[in-house]
């Protein structure tokens, strides 16, 4: 997870603060909505990951699927297309297009997204 000090680099203004710490445990994925943009959110024991919660194959949500923390991938459970969460990119057919992945940072007990 980044710290505050990692904000510093960028525009203060495109970090938004999307939900707490504790609304989302180790192991959980979690689906929102935020400024009209459906938004998953993975935690591992070490990184809170986001993602886009559309699968770029057809629209089903990614938060529904399972989650391999080892390699860092989701799966669609509609059709089994499997992405990074580092960078959005399919790992398998018949997803042919990256989801958006987003920057997480944790300050304080606030998760922000950078938009």
């Amino acid at each position: 997870m980044t710290d505050a000090a990692a904000l510093e680099d960028t525009d203060p203004g495109s970090w938004k603060t999307v939900c707490g710490v504790d609304d989302i445990k180790v192991g959980e994925v979690k689906s929102l909505m935020f400024e009209g943009k459906a938004l998953c959110l993975i935690r591992s024991q070490d990184n809170i990951y986001c993602i886009d919660d559309t699968c770029s194959h057809e629209d089903y949500p990614l938060s529904s699927g399972e989650v391999d923390f080892d390699s860092c991938e989701i799966e669609c459970y509609m059709h089994g297309s499997i992405f990074s969460l580092l960078t959005g990119e399919p790992q398998n057919l018949p997803a042919t297009e990256p989801v958006d992945v987003y920057r997480v940072s944790v300050v304080g007990e606030e998760i922000r997204i950078l938009f």
